[in-house]
């Protein structure tokens, strides 16, 4: 008997092209780059990531792909993230309202996280540079 089902899986985290459990997806459709609404943290565990439902601390539009994977890849990625133990496999809401299987962690884990406040993976090592204000404006056109 052969599982033809099919299931819509968001990825955040590692499990993006270019990152270490990429490999995971492999035989996966990639559907679209796409971002949740607005109501998630995306957190950084050092070598993971997870994303925090329920917070209003850092909540962003959380940036992902969108892959329609088969049952067995699912099955493979959920061992992959140990769920239900460590992570818990929920839906998400996307951008567009539309729904998607996602990787959480419960809010009693979160805690002493990093949230990756852009709420990008690919981008969490990048430093926000504010705009120079108008004295530093100023003293930069007087030393030119």
């Amino acid at each position: 008997m052969i599982d033809d089902r099919r299931f819509r899986l968001f990825a955040c985290g590692t499990l993006l092209p270019g990152e270490p459990d990429a490999a995971w997806l492999d035989g996966a459709t990639h559907l679209a780059s796409v971002r949740t609404a607005a109501k998630y943290a995306l957190l950084d565990l050092g070598t993971r990531a997870a994303l925090l439902e329920g917070t209003t601390l850092d909540v962003v539009p959380v940036v992902g792909e969108l892959y329609e994977v088969t049952a067995p890849i699912l099955a493979r990625c959920d061992v992959n993230h140990e769920h239900p133990t460590l992570f818990s496999r929920q839906e998400v809401e996307l951008e567009d309202g539309s729904r998607a299987f996602a990787y959480f962690l419960r809010s009693e884990q979160a805690r002493g996280r990093r949230r990756i406040r852009g709420g990008d993976w690919k981008k969490r090592f990048e430093v926000a540079r504010p705009e120079a204000g108008p004295l530093v404006r100023w003293a930069r056109a007087r030393t030119r």
